[in-house]
């Protein structure tokens, strides 16, 4: 064959090969379009901050002054050396000593007392105007009916000043004994959450706007940051929640992964592998159909036959009175259809996040794809030596409890309603599937740790 020939054949092949997987992720089943690009627009106030406030959100999410015993911060749970999450199925809150995959449960008397029920998820893009809805179970949400702008667990207590749905979510870790109240008895704050005592004075986000309050540096900083601080006594919890919520939008905006860049037209940004995986995603697994839009979320609920793992969230399926269960979406909506269905996460720099699942089923990226091919027959053979957490007599005692039990398995089986793809798919397009996965890691995710503050204003430590 002539050369010229020759080489006109491979560059039409290459063309060819090119529109196809350029097409796949334009029009997936039903004509489903790839999105578009991410730009500002997609952030709330146009993706500007305001990087006073930023600093200063950055030392309150470091600093062990908003937990109750003063032994936890945010970042225990959400930490820069392990991607914005913990690397384990379920936190070890409150009580426990240590960071990431080697945290104790603690010791003696200051031992936690459970396991957080539910796995840390990640702050990745949470600036992003289209996330209205918050927590596993969206127990936080944009509301414009309520008096703070927010439905929220704390109702009508919830103050109003919140600068968006991610400020209002930050005022709720500090109110849980597990998480960084304290255990009801151990301090004024875990009494308070305890009873329930958020707002007003002597309630815990009152609590804590004292704590802040009694150091000078803090003041200074919130003086100089918020318009309508002039002194000490005007510093509440809200303007903290704000901060925590601007560092959080600010430094853990990612849309510069190889698939951004793909979007923008740059064709040689993902790999031939990823590109076919990118197919997969959205044609031949259909997975853009939950996991779609910009951030590769529906920012809906679905059931989807999750192993229940843990201590549970204190929900019971009727003839039970453990509280291993763990209901979802129904504990927000009270609406028995919305039993075990929990919220779409979004799949940005997801490699960097296992353990996966609501409370961290599983422990890799084909794992949990695998899971999603067939559900049920996943959930009856779960492989428990996926989860992740520290081993303590009692706690290894109870979390199985759930899927040791038929009758509560089948249950998690019967609401699931996710079908397993028209066509099988091949372990070439698994592997393909979990290059694309890859593909949406931005670069300057995987190593975050420029954002940890060197020492925070309280003068507790930052080694846990």
């Amino acid at each position: 064959m002539n050369i010229s020939l020759a080489l006109t054949a491979t560059v039409a092949v290459a063309i060819s090969v090119s529109t196809v997987l350029v097409s796949a992720v334009h029009a997936g089943p039903g004509r489903k379009r790839h999105p578009e690009p991410v730009s500002d627009a997609d952030y709330r106030n146009g993706g500007s901050a305001d990087l006073a406030k930023v600093e200063l959100g950055k030392l309150l999410f470091f600093d062990k002054l908003l937990s109750g015993n003063e032994n936890m911060s945010c970042a225990s749970c959400h930490h820069t050396l392990a991607d914005t999450g913990d690397g384990l199925s379920l936190p070890v809150g409150e009580g426990g000593r240590g960071l990431g995959v080697t945290r104790t449960t603690g010791e003696g008397a200051e031992a936690i007392r459970e396991r957080v029920p539910r796995n840390a998820p990640p702050v990745f893009n949470l600036g992003a105007a289209e996330f209205t809805v918050l927590f596993h179970d969206g127990r936080v949400q944009v509301d414009a009916s309520q008096p703070s702008g927010f439905l929220t667990p704390a109702g009508d207590d919830l103050p109003s000043g919140l600068d968006s749905v991610l400020a209002a979510q930050a005022m709720f870790p500090v109110t849980s004994g597990t998480e960084m109240a304290g255990q009801g008895g151990e301090n004024p704050q875990a009494d308070a959450a305890a009873a329930g005592f958020l707002a007003g004075d002597g309630g815990v986000w009152d609590q804590l706007a004292d704590k802040l309050r009694a150091v000078p540096e803090y003041v200074d900083l919130f003086v100089a940051v918020f318009d309508d601080i002039g002194g000490a006594s005007e510093i509440t919890f809200v303007h903290a929640a704000n901060a925590i919520a601007a560092f959080e939008a600010e430094a853990w905006r990612f849309d510069n992964s190889p698939f951004d860049r793909y979007l923008r037209r740059d064709r040689r940004a993902m790999s031939r592998a990823a590109r076919r995986g990118m197919a997969v995603f959205y044609r031949k697994a259909d997975c853009g159909s939950c996991h779609s839009g910009a951030f590769q979320t529906d920012q809906d609920f679905h059931a989807i036959a999750m192993p229940q793992i843990g201590n549970g969230k204190g929900d019971n399926l009727p003839g039970y009175t453990d509280g291993r269960d763990d209901f979802g979406r129904e504990r927000v909506t009270g609406d028995p259809a919305d039993r075990f269905l929990f919220r779409t996460p979004t799949l940005r720099n997801v490699a960097l996040t296992a353990p996966y699942g609501h409370d961290g089923a599983f422990g890799t990226l084909e794992a949990v794809i695998r899971h999603h091919l067939d559900p049920v027959n996943s959930l009856k053979n779960y492989d428990r030596s996926q989860a992740v957490f520290p081993s303590r007599e009692d706690l290894d005692a109870i979390d199985f409890v759930v899927m040791d039990d038929a009758e509560r398995v089948a249950a998690i089986a019967a609401a699931n309603e996710l079908e397993p793809p028209r066509k099988a798919l091949s372990d070439r397009d698994v592997a393909d599937l979990i290059e694309f996965l890859h593909a949406l890691t931005d670069p300057a995710a995987i190593d975050i740790r420029a954002d940890t503050p060197e020492r925070v204003p309280s003068g507790l430590t930052l080694v846990e």
